[in-house]
């Protein structure tokens, strides 16, 4: 069975089961006699949704017709469909779907907290979309500082610490490399956000900051999170080589978790060492 035929039959069992769950009084209709099921009738969720009710039956009985995203959002309000299901009823219908942008993250609870302090001695981190540093762990905070002067608004930002330091001091080794794939990819993020205050603002001081930053967001690249070997420099270690992975969150849309392991042995140790040294000056209160 093809896809299609397959989620037509889907759909139609997803709205009946919808259907029967509101009741007259849920939409401020008077219940009515002689009613055999529970919830509302075909033709009232037609009538209230400002469709035909010929349309709405045919949709539920899963025949092949095509349904505009306009109607799908009043069929959804007309059964109070939550977001997960207002998504479910887009994909079954076969209709391209975008989720109503929600508020940036800010913070991370303490389980998050917890899988990255477990990573140790890996470096980890949480970003959201716009490369707000969320979380940390102690290895990450080693490797790479977000000082006083490289923070947006109060928030740790890694994309506003490399395109604001000294070219000189950037922790990336192979800075025209790795900096167009980070803005890439959030310009890719940006998509759902083009027009938010937070946003504009955000790009807008950015480039002004940064002329490498404005000639890169310009070129309207875009790409997605994914693995890739970067190599970085510190003055105590000196070059490590990295693998990083990106790992969503679930109940953190656009956030992830990125995972730094060392690329070969050498940086293992280096990054072994860096660590105990940390732990022995904290143990010394230096």
């Amino acid at each position: 069975m093809g896809t299609t035929q397959r989620r037509r039959p889907e759909l139609a069992a997803f709205l009946r089961s919808r259907r029967a769950r509101v009741t007259p009084a849920d939409v401020g209709m008077p219940p009515g006699l002689r009613r055999r099921t529970p919830g509302l009738r075909r033709e009232e969720v037609a009538q209230l949704s400002g469709v035909g009710v010929t349309w709405y039956t045919w949709l539920e009985q899963g025949r092949p017709i095509n349904a505009s995203a306009q109607v799908l959002d009043a069929v959804a309000r007309t059964l109070r469909l939550d977001a997960p299901e207002r998504e479910h009823l887009y994909h079954l219908a076969e209709v391209p779907y975008t989720p109503a942008p929600e508020p940036q993250a800010r913070s991370v609870g303490p389980e998050i907290q917890g899988i990255l302090d477990a990573l140790v001695p890996r470096p980890a981190v949480v970003y959201n979309a716009r490369y707000d540093v969320l979380a940390t762990n102690a290895v990450y905070r080693d490797l790479f500082s977000f000082s006083g002067r490289t923070r947006l608004d109060g928030v740790p930002n890694a994309l506003w610490t490399l395109f604001t330091v000294a070219e000189d001091d950037c922790p990336l080794v192979f800075r025209d490399d790795e900096l167009p794939v980070m803005v890439a990819t959030l310009r890719a993020a940006y998509g759902l956000h083009a027009g938010e205050p937070a946003w504009e603002e955000f790009i807008r001081r950015l480039s002004a900051a940064s002329p490498c930053f404005a000639r890169l967001w310009e070129s309207g690249d875009v790409a997605r999170p994914g693995r890739r070997v970067k190599v970085f420099r510190h003055e105590h270690t000196g070059e490590l080589r990295m693998t990083s992975v990106s790992l969503s969150i679930n109940g953190m849309p656009e956030c992830r978790i990125v995972v730094y392991t060392p690329d070969d042995e050498e940086t293992e140790r280096r990054i072994a060492r860096l660590h105990e040294k940390s732990r022995s000056l904290q143990g010394t209160g230096s």
